[in-house]
């Protein structure tokens, strides 16, 4: 008989839930996992006021973490898409530079590969994503205005398809979150309260400027697939789409065209000889870099074809160092052909 009531207690103790006090607290995951996360700064050339060539150097910082043993770093592309310089601050106050290998605009992430990794450098764990449900809670770890490893803590409010919530990111699956979210956060991992990287901070958006409770992460399951198992294309480019009104207004040959507004140094843009906006302009209500280039075919995909930008990504993916691009551009009301081996 005491056997088979031993046998009793046991699984009834190997059922019971667990007390709260088993699980781990937000500070101890913070703690955990906060050697992960870097501090992401650049520099880049911004055209200034409205006068002809009026070129500054401007500093930026973002957030990032580390997802693999051999330097490979995640963050927000607009904070590394167009840079000149790159340097990854790491929680120990080491400082390392580093460099854009892959890109997607249209989802805001960036793969950056660092020049060393430090010792004893801690990796973040990618989760699963499609697990996350809403109302979960999460923590984000970034650098709001600049103050690295600031931790912020809030519950998974939504889920959000690709081409739901922001035009100009038409690749981005979404969480929508309440935690905290400011300018430096962005880059910065969400974790799930298992210590797991489970997105990647976009952009809030907001009235005053600052955080109002509407905050967009990427899924790690779609930085994933567009940063490490696609390759987005890194073009060291930014661009402005000009369709409709604006295409009559810079007289495109075609219904769409792309206007060069910056070019990073360095970068596969550069190498290709593409040619930057060099003063700001107000036309039709938006303020635009121009004097620069407006490109119309890539490869030889016109922009006004359907599904260009998907097209054009997935040829240039493709591509391998020593591989020819060609681009084809109107620059001062001429059509240029522009020919360029990648490095």
């Amino acid at each position: 008989m005491r056997p088979r009531i031993l046998t009793l207690l046991t699984l009834l103790l190997l059922a019971w839930p667990g007390t709260p006090a088993e699980a781990q607290s937000v500070g101890q995951v913070f703690r955990r996992v906060n050697p992960s996360v870097v501090v992401v700064r650049t520099r880049e050339k911004e055209v200034a006021g409205r006068g002809e060539g009026q070129v500054v150097s401007v500093s930026g910082v973002g957030s990032g973490v580390l997802i693999s043993p051999d330097g490979k770093v995640v963050t927000a592309a607009h904070v590394v898409h167009t840079a000149d310089e790159i340097s990854v601050e790491f929680l120990s106050g080491e400082v390392i530079g580093a460099r854009v290998v892959a890109s997607e605009p249209q989802a805001d992430v960036s793969l950056l590969h660092l020049e060393r990794v430090p010792a004893g450098a801690l990796v973040g764990k990618l989760g699963d994503s499609d697990k996350v449900q809403v109302g979960d809670q999460i923590f984000v770890i970034g650098a709001p205005y600049g103050m690295g490893h600031t931790l912020s803590v809030g519950h998974i409010s939504a889920r959000h398809k690709p081409n739901t919530v922001y035009s100009g990111m038409s690749l981005a699956e979404f969480f929508q979150t309440d935690a905290a979210i400011n300018r430096g956060n962005s880059g910065g991992p969400m974790f799930s309260m298992g210590g797991e990287v489970i997105g990647i901070v976009n952009h809030i958006i907001s009235k005053s400027g600052g955080f109002e409770g509407l905050g967009f992460v990427v899924t790690v399951k779609m930085a994933r697939r567009l940063l490490l198992e696609r390759k987005s294309f890194w073009s060291g480019m930014e661009g402005y789409v000009l369709t409709g009104r604006l295409a009559k207004v810079f007289n495109l040959p075609q219904s769409v065209g792309l206007l060069v507004q910056r070019v990073a140094a360095r970068s596969p843009a550069e190498v290709i000889g593409l040619r930057p906006g060099t003063m700001k302009a107000t036309i039709d209500g938006q303020t635009l870099t121009v004097g620069g280039d407006i490109i119309l075919q890539v490869q030889g995909v016109l922009l006004s074809a359907e599904n260009s930008y998907e097209r054009i990504q997935e040829r240039l993916s493709r591509l391998h160092p020593g591989a020819d691009v060609t681009i084809t551009v109107l620059r001062e009301g001429r059509l240029v052909e522009l020919k360029a081996r990648l490095p």
